[in-house]
């Protein structure tokens, strides 16, 4: 359901839009004094199957771990909601756990071993450390998109650039309905490709995660049968020798019984 607000339903045939969701669903409560899961209580929505998880708690300013519900999340993404102003924190397996990236931002990756205190996700907790922008004192409230990775549906890893149009070849093992990708190693912005807007080779439009412009017309990337191929010598999306990391979601999130997935059409 939408309003009004041009943000999300501007009147025109010219003025389309695009939605990206994920459905969690199940009901999640952990009180770690309770269950030895975690060293502060959360709660929120989950999802086992397609390995998302939205948790919330209240910070303390002092370092922690939080129980998330589901296999190991391979990103996250983090946001103090409530008590003050703060950016949006990534994390993501393909980097260390002592750095982090800001999604509202363009920043390389950030050394800091803080926010994450240098430790990686397990099967049960993620760390938070002292910072407000991931776990500020009182009754200010946090909350984390968690994304764990599953074979057929969701993957979260990296590349380096070759800075050439006939660019870098990354196997995902299926057919990819959703892309996002930020270079680590510089200045540069989120961009995110779907299938939905144009969604055939080569034209498949580049959005900015991190800023409020329309789509752009650059021919960057195409979707395969089983993986994705950058075809722009870029710097922020293929630049030489740059590295890169990436999130992508299948068009078909299906396995057969042996766990390889079906891309045919």
């Amino acid at each position: 359901t939408v309003g009004n607000n041009d943000t999300v339903n501007r009147d025109g045939a010219s003025s389309p839009y695009v939605a990206w969701c994920w459905k969690a669903g199940s009901a999640f409560s952990n009180d770690a004094s309770a269950t030895s899961v975690g060293s502060i209580d959360s709660d929120g929505s989950i999802n086992t199957t397609s390995g998302f998880a939205i948790i919330r708690w209240s910070g303390t300013a002092a370092n922690a771990t939080i129980a998330h519900g589901i296999a190991a999340p391979k990103m996250m993404i983090i946001k103090r909601i409530s008590g003050g102003t703060e950016s949006w924190v990534v994390y993501h397996q393909a980097i260390s756990p002592a750095k982090h990236l800001f999604l509202n931002g363009t920043d390389a990756e950030n050394a800091d071993a803080n926010n994450f205190q240098d430790t990686a996700t397990t099967s049960s907790v993620f760390s938070v450390g002292t910072y407000n922008q991931m776990n500020a004192s009182g009754t200010d409230n946090m909350i984390a998109y968690c994304f764990a990775e599953k074979q057929g549906f969701s993957k979260f890893g990296s590349f380096t650039g070759n800075g050439d149009t006939d660019g870098t070849f990354v196997f995902l093992g299926f057919r990819p309905a959703w892309i996002m990708i930020k270079r680590t190693d510089g200045a540069n912005s989120w961009v995110i490709y779907d299938n939905k807007r144009e969604g055939y080779n080569v034209d498949n439009d580049p959005l900015q995660a991190n800023g409020g412009n329309a789509e752009g017309t650059s021919d960057d990337i195409d979707f395969l049968s089983n993986g994705f191929k950058m075809r722009t010598s870029g710097a922020g999306e293929n630049g030489s020798g740059s590295s890169y990391i990436y999130a992508a979601f299948a068009h078909s999130p299906f396995v057969n019984s042996n766990g390889v997935p079906c891309n045919a059409r």
